[in-house]
């Protein structure tokens, strides 16, 4: 696989939306391994972009500021690129349902304006960053992710003859990412603060974000336009996790209440998904239900894949746990430091 990527990535243009969070920093310490003509990096935030030019001083890395809200900067910034991993986006759950607006702006309309920006500079590939909160959502921003993966899917439809393909890497929790469960263990932790757990039954998928970026850049290979791609990954409950950070640094563990827009279970394919959904090796693709084009085979990825169809009614979720093992505590240790 690696060869295939280098292969697909050498001398390719290509853009990062959000570029300066923990997605984009890994993307860009990967990709670079795969001599790209230039990586540019799309965001908002001019110290974090001071601070990864510091980090990554490769002369074919550029950084535009910029914000997926401004059609007219991003039509800019996309002249003469290949391909665009879009993972700029609002995140925070409690925060969506205090300025809903905002969240729409960008998860939304900023999506909207990626797409007419790409089909103007005719690039080639566009892969949207999703997540488990986008399934049969409860709150506000998986209801913003989950129209953000609607408009991608669906332009493939209405792109007319213009060579251009648009499609879904969806996942759950990215460990050790900014915000996310091991951040803020590891403060409570440091400020000798007890761990607070919202509901004793609550379970989440996990992925590394060597993986989760691994896992997109690999659909870029297998995109033919249209799909959500789901990787096979596992599920904990989180009290399990928090107990043992809570043994080991001799604190306890405060069962606080849900929080608003929360789930106890995520779900990463719904049953209703089911019927669209095609089983590979170690991932899932749920191909559009809307299909245009008889010329695509989704069976088959294009990397020589071969998969089977579901049986509907199949339900990916959260609430199917692993057993915490030693390996994973040793990672989530790791990852923790």
């Amino acid at each position: 696989m690696e060869k295939k990527l280098n292969k697909f990535f050498k001398n390719k243009s290509i853009l990062i939306t959000g570029g300066t969070g923990s997605f984009g920093n890994k993307a860009v310490e990967i990709l670079l391994k795969y001599n790209p003509e230039k990586i540019i990096v799309f965001s908002r935030d001019e110290l974090k972009q001071y601070e990864m030019r510091n980090k990554f001083p490769q002369k074919n890395l550029r950084f535009f500021l910029g914000d997926v809200r401004d059609l007219e900067r991003l039509k800019f910034a996309l002249k003469n690129v290949d391909c665009v991993i879009h993972a700029a986006a609002l995140k925070h759950v409690p925060k969506a349902e205090y300025d809903p607006y905002e969240f729409v702006k960008t998860n939304i309309i900023g999506t909207q304006n990626l797409i007419s920006a790409a089909i103007s500079n005719n690039v080639k590939k566009v892969m949207l960053v999703s997540t488990d909160k986008a399934v049969s959502p409860v709150n506000l921003y998986g209801s913003t992710k989950l129209c953000a993966e609607k408009i991608i899917v669906s332009s493939n439809n209405t792109i007319g003859h213009e060579n251009i393909k648009f499609s879904v890497s969806r996942y759950g929790n990215v460990i050790n990412s900014r915000g996310s469960l091991i951040p803020n263990i590891n403060d409570k932790i440091n400020n000798n603060k007890n761990l607070k757990l919202t509901h004793k039954d609550m379970t989440r998928f996990f992925i590394t974000l060597e993986e989760g970026v691994l896992f997109t850049l690999k659909n870029f290979l297998r995109m033919q336009g249209g799909e959500i791609f789901i990787p096979k990954i596992k599920s904990f409950r989180i009290n399990d996790i928090l107990k043992f950070f809570a043994k080991k640094n001799n604190l306890r563990v405060n069962v606080i209440g849900i929080r608003e827009g929360e789930k106890i279970h995520e779900v990463l394919i719904s049953d209703e998904e089911s019927k669209y959904t095609i089983n590979f090796n170690d991932f899932y693709l749920i191909r559009p239900a809307v299909l245009l084009s008889k010329k695509k085979n989704y069976l088959n990825s294009l990397i020589g894949e071969k998969g089977k169809k579901l049986k509907e009614n199949f339900l990916y979720t959260s609430k199917n746990v692993s057993t915490l093992t030693d390996k994973d505590i040793r990672y989530f240790l790791q990852v923790s430091e």
